[in-house]
């Protein structure tokens, strides 16, 4: 009797045990993270966790069931939803389902999982995807929403992901700003009830908030230790994020399309894909999640992520719109002594009906003055050819101005209202890019200067004007497509100009940070973080953009911004991403000059560092007087410090900074660099050898009480 209950006992565990193995799991992994899904008995699916790697399938067995993965308006839950439609019978319920899940390699090192979800009674499928990179710890995640309903089916919300968190505390850091004044950090906890971040700009999005957040649990994020997730969307339009903690202090996070004025409707058997939300997990904290990123985007994402970039001079601060040949070729004659790649023409150069000498009139126009270069790009690629250096221009063929010939003749290629005076922003309307004739002219203008003068090597594609005057001539009675298939529009143009001209370097240029995502910087090598290039600024700006972006996606110019920063300072600044100059050499002293040409050799010289080592932000500006970053390269070889002291209190007093990314166990030779002519280093430390074990536990000390005084080290293992 004893054996028959043993038996029946250990049956019954059996029996539980092959149930709960037998439980659909879709495991989505990568080195350091786990994103476990489960089908529950209902049918459903959710997530079970997200969070450090789970190495044991028993493990993943207990874990709870968690939250619904993809939860649809209508049914029985509370809180903001991924999904809202409109049947064509009036019905605005949706319960999705499990269909099947499949997963299979993309490419090396990345694996692709799909699950099928299907309402039961409505013919409505939704796949959600999952790309997982397995040695960056990036996962990326879209939807795909289709149907086949006799009418078309009205989509009101459609995120690209809905990922749950459980914790104690959560804190959100967000990215916002202004023209000039770009992603400010600033940290919150979050409580009970929503926080949103969105734009409603358009076509220069950014402008006043980032598309990516960090978010950490339990305590404030921290550079090295803490668990926090880092997202961000590949969209250049409007975006929208979600964070909603429920009455059981349970996070969900929605990413995607913000769907203001964007309800969508979906004809049978479309699909509607998308953007693709992007994030990763680190119990390291920010600065292991940011190296992550950068060697995903480098590796990747971005357009050439693992090819070298251009040094230029840029005229635009040097002369504005008034510049003739003669002055251009003077100015490529510095670049050339500067010791730059390429000399790049900024704004001013097109347009005789309206000739382009302010932004007022012209742009849309996109012949060159005549008045200005009679000669046309022609002679300056020309030029600039013989002179040993690339050419580079300066366009923004997204925008028109009402005082153009294109106007003139094309006003129903502009988004404006029909019965509305019209609103302007920088004298600027949009160009409607919903509208495929608007898509050829805009591909047009690329091809047509690349056609006539190949030896163009770089462009520089602006966009300064959010959409304002909303009404798309085109899209007639689909309106609330406008923001979408805008976009969708743009994406086709630049599709068309990276398959024609594959090896063409472009630079995302919005006014400053009025563009800044993954989606665009699939056809474009670098963006510029801001119009303000003051380097204490950018100290700021710069490191806020590095907590996604690697160094070589951020272009970075030296200028005649506070002249209070000499231009080492400046220089230096300028250093810690894609160097470029838009300043007159000649207008420096001969000192000033010999100092930025041996900048531009170290920085060629040390440009592997740079611009593909791994990023460890070292001392916040946020946190005081001082800041300071470095680049370790992946032999661990060879790293450069850079330090500023930029408002120091006086008798301060300063500590060593502890490196890190070193090897412990190697030895190190300190030296500075990017020294001006006639002056010797005061670091104490330069010259020593000293173990990485000591740089990183001990430190050295590379801060003074000097006012906006800067420094960069090399570091070599000898």
């Amino acid at each position: 009797m004893r054996n028959k209950l043993f038996l029946l006992i250990l049956l019954t565990i059996l029996s539980i045990s092959l149930k709960a193995s037998d439980k659909t799991v879709i495991p989505i992994t990568t080195e350091n993270i786990s994103l476990i899904y489960k089908v529950g008995d209902n049918g459903r699916l959710y997530q079970s966790y997200l969070g450090q790697k789970l190495r044991f399938s028993s493990d993943i067995d207990q874990l709870p069931m968690g939250d619904e993965a993809y939860i649809a308006h209508g049914m029985e839950d509370y809180f903001e939803p991924a999904i809202r439609v409109l049947h064509n019978d009036g019905n605005p319920s949706l319960l999705l389902k499990y269909i099947s899940s499949e997963t299979r390699e993309l490419q090396p090192g990345a694996t692709e999982t799909v699950i099928k979800l299907q309402d039961e009674v409505y013919p409505v499928m939704v796949d959600l995807y999952f790309i997982a990179y397995a040695k960056e710890n990036i996962i990326k995640t879209y939807t795909e929403i289709s149907h086949q309903e006799k009418k078309p089916v009205t989509l009101y919300n459609y995120a690209s992901s809905m990922l749950h968190l459980n914790s104690g505390k959560y804190f959100l850091t967000e990215f916002a700003g202004d023209w000039a004044h770009e992603v400010n950090m600033t940290e919150q906890q979050l409580s009970f009830g929503k926080k949103v971040l969105d734009t409603k700009l358009g076509s220069r999005a950014n402008m006043f908030n980032s598309p990516f957040f960090l978010l950490a649990l339990d305590e404030q994020a921290k550079e090295n230790e803490g668990e926090v997730l880092f997202g961000t969307i590949g969209w250049t339009g409007n975006f929208r994020f979600t964070f909603e903690v429920d009455n059981l202090n349970n996070l969900r996070i929605l990413s995607g399309i913000n769907n203001y004025a964007s309800e969508y409707s979906l004809k049978p058997k479309e699909i509607f894909r998308t953007p693709e939300f992007i994030f990763t997990f680190s119990a390291e904290g920010k600065g292991k999640a940011s190296r992550d990123f950068h060697r995903w985007a480098r590796k990747y994402q971005v357009k050439d992520g693992e090819k070298s970039r251009l040094t230029l001079l840029n005229n635009w601060e040097a002369t504005y719109f008034d510049f003739n040949e003669d002055k251009l070729v003077d100015i490529m004659d510095e670049a050339k002594s500067l010791g730059v790649d390429m000399f790049l023409l900024d704004d001013g150069w097109f347009a005789n009906k309206y000739p382009r000498n302010s932004d007022r009139q012209g742009l849309g126009d996109w012949d060159e003055t005549a008045e200005k270069l009679p000669n046309g790009i022609g002679k300056l690629v020309k030029e600039a050819t013989g002179k040993g250096i690339k050419f580079g221009l300066w366009i923004e063929p997204e925008m028109v101005n009402p005082k153009s010939e294109l106007y003139e003749k094309h006003k129903d290629w502009v988004i404006h209202l029909p019965n509305r005076e019209e609103y302007y922003f920088r004298n600027q309307l949009v160009l409607d890019l919903s509208n495929p004739k608007v898509q050829d002219y805009v591909f047009g203008i690329v091809d047509n200067l690349m056609t006539k003068y190949p030896g163009i090597a770089y462009f520089k594609w602006d966009c300064n004007s959010p959409i304002t005057n909303i009404y798309s001539p085109y899209l007639k009675d689909q309106q609330s497509h406008l923001y979408i298939e805008h976009v969708r529009g743009l994406y086709n143009v630049l599709e068309r100009v990276k398959a024609k001209y594959p090896d063409l370097p472009m630079m995302l240029c919005s006014g400053g940070g009025g563009r800044t995502d993954y989606e665009g910087l699939k056809y474009f090598t670098e963006f510029w973080p801001s119009d303000n290039t003051d380097p204490i600024e950018r100290i700021f700006i710069q490191w806020g953009y590095s907590h996604f972006f690697p160094s070589k996606t951020m272009a970075a110019h030296v200028t005649s911004w506070n002249k209070g920063a000499g231009v080492k300072f400046r220089t230096d600044v300028a250093m810690m991403g894609k160097l470029g100059f838009d300043i007159r050499i000649h207008d420096m002293t001969p000192a000033e000059q010999e100092y930025c040409k041996g900048a531009v050799k170290n920085f060629n010289r040390l440009n592997k560092e740079i611009m593909e080592g791994d990023l460890y932000r070292l001392v916040s500006p946020y946190d005081g007087n001082h800041s300071a970053v470095m680049y370790v390269n992946e032999a661990v070889d060879k790293a450069v410090l850079f330090a500023f002291d930029i408002h120091p209190r006086y008798a301060e007093n300063l500590q060593s900074v502890r490196l890190q990314g070193l090897n412990p166990d190697a030895q190190y030779e300190i030296k500075e660099i990017n020294l001006l002519p006639n002056t010797k280093s005061v670091l104490r430390c330069n010259g020593k050898t000293y173990s990485g074990e000591y740089l990183m536990k001990v430190g050295i000390p590379v801060f003074s009480g000097r006012q906006l005084a800067s420094r960069v080290i090399e570091i070599s293992k000898i």
